[in-house]
């Protein structure tokens, strides 16, 4: 019997991050001039938490409402990248977005855009099917609207009943459906929840298994029915990024659902959420799988008409990425007619991550690995196609035989190919170690080459001649 999906249920909202330097105020008013050098984007709010889910399960599905706008477009792509599927709520307005300015790693100004709001209509059938066939809800309420619907609510108190729902809440949202295996409040939004009222009190008003309220770097309370309340403690964990604290709420939340769905009691499930957001937070939290926008002057997508970045300016872009903290992950090949390996492939790469950058060999270069009828796209087009792809931060073009001489240049944190070879064969391994650098292998997606559907389609077309 197949295990249905892990659903997501909450609002969708789109973060940006405008990354620069300040070193000047402003002639009209004592405020700092911050010169914008990257600008990111990711998902936010149970978007966020979705793309977080999809680290624990294949079938993730995000229950929202998601505008026709630019935004909600951007919020697709991003969400479709990483693997999620959307079943929308029928919505008005435009796309909640919420803009950081950071100066060298600080917040210097948030701004908020947007008025999305969600049609109190019928469930489409789409979103009934999630709820009814999931192994495992995860409701990230951040105060916009969704928790309000009542044939969702309705749809959820349903759910909870045979399956595990987590109810991660906010204080301007709605109260949890009753029955929910765990709700998850933070410290600040327990106070405000609860006022006076006791933990164990609030968990038998809302009629929930358990009650868990995360205290930040000391860890989680959690309130079971018939059982002392129990401590969690945050593990010792290292990071390789400055700390953000931003998203670990959502991470706690889905990881915790997962756990549950795995058969997981209420503390074990706890503790397995508390580890995932303390390494989550270490990692970099939130920043850490946002890409660059496609507008930014810095990204592949805006890298000339070819999408290519001159090798030059690739290293610069490396080198910029390491000195803020980032881990770069690097792959390369040839891509002659992307396919779902191809993709599958840079998904795995991009999440091994903060940064990818593909180095594709030139046309030259595929000539002579492949033979004098390849490639069948120019190195421009393939280039430009990888460009375009969500997960992809930078590509480059290069024209050895092998990716040697220009990972000599980058210096990557991780080095990324498919296959079902052992790291040491690789030819590249011997670069990549010596300057620090890890050496992944990632399976490859069975019955996709290149080759082989190039030769399906030129014998389609002598067989139609």
């Amino acid at each position: 019997m197949t295990r249905g999906p892990l659903v997501v249920v909450g609002d969708a909202l789109l973060d940006v991050d405008l990354e620069g330097s300040a070193t000047r105020l402003s002639p009209e008013a004592p405020v700092p001039v911050v010169d914008t050098e990257r600008v990111w984007q990711r998902p936010g709010g149970a978007a966020l938490a979705a793309l977080l889910a999809a680290r624990h399960a294949d079938d993730v599905v995000l229950v929202s409402g998601i505008a026709d706008d630019s935004g909600g477009r951007i919020l697709r792509r991003l969400l479709s990248d990483a693997g999620v599927t959307v079943a929308s709520l029928p919505t008005r307005g435009s796309t909640v977005t919420k803009t950081r300015v950071r100066a060298r790693g600080q917040s210097v100004l948030r701004i908020d855009r947007g008025d999305a709001t969600v049609l109190r209509d019928r469930l489409p059938a789409d979103v009934s099917d999630a709820l009814m066939d999931a192994r495992a809800i995860c409701v990230a309420d951040y105060g916009r609207g969704v928790t309000s619907i009542p044939a969702l609510r309705a749809a959820l108190e349903s759910a909870a009943g045979r399956v595990p729902v987590v109810w991660d809440p906010h204080p301007r949202g709605c109260t949890p459906v009753a029955g929910c295996a765990l709700v998850t409040p933070n410290e600040d939004e327990a106070r405000q929840l609860f006022g006076d009222a006791s933990p164990d009190a609030m968990r038998q008003k809302w009629r929930a298994g358990a009650l868990c309220v995360t205290v930040g770097r000391r860890g989680a309370r959690v309130f079971e029915r018939d059982q002392p309340r129990r401590h969690v403690e945050v593990p010792h964990v290292v990071g390789t990024a400055p700390a953000d604290a931003c998203g670990a709420g959502d991470r706690f939340a889905v990881a915790a659902a997962a756990a549950l769905a795995d058969g997981a009691d209420a503390h074990a499930a706890v503790t397995a959420a508390v580890d995932a957001a303390a390494r989550f937070v270490v990692a970099g939290g939130a920043a850490a799988v946002s890409t660059l926008a496609p507008e930014d002057t810095g990204s592949s997508a805006a890298a000339g008409a070819t999408g290519a970045m001159p090798e030059a300016d690739v290293v610069a872009w490396v080198r910029a990425q390491q000195a803020s903290g980032r881990t770069v992950v690097a792959t390369g090949g040839c891509f002659d007619l992307l396919h779902t390996g191809h993709v599958s492939l840079l998904r795995h790469a991009r999440q091994l991550g903060d940064a990818l950058v593909v180095l594709v060999n030139s046309d030259d270069s595929v000539r002579g690995l492949k033979g004098p009828d390849r490639p069948v796209m120019a190195e421009a087009d393939r280039a430009r196609v990888l460009a375009a792809l969500a997960c992809v931060d930078a590509v480059t073009v290069f024209d050895d035989a092998t990716p040697n001489r220009v990972l000599d240049l980058l210096r990557p944190d991780v080095w990324v190919k498919g296959g079902d070879y052992a790291a040491d064969d690789l030819p590249e391994a011997e670069v990549v170690r010596r300057h620090g650098g890890d050496v992944v292998i990632v399976p490859t997606v069975s019955g996709y080459s290149s080759s082989r559907l190039i030769a399906m389609a030129r014998n389609d077309e002598r067989s139609s001649s």
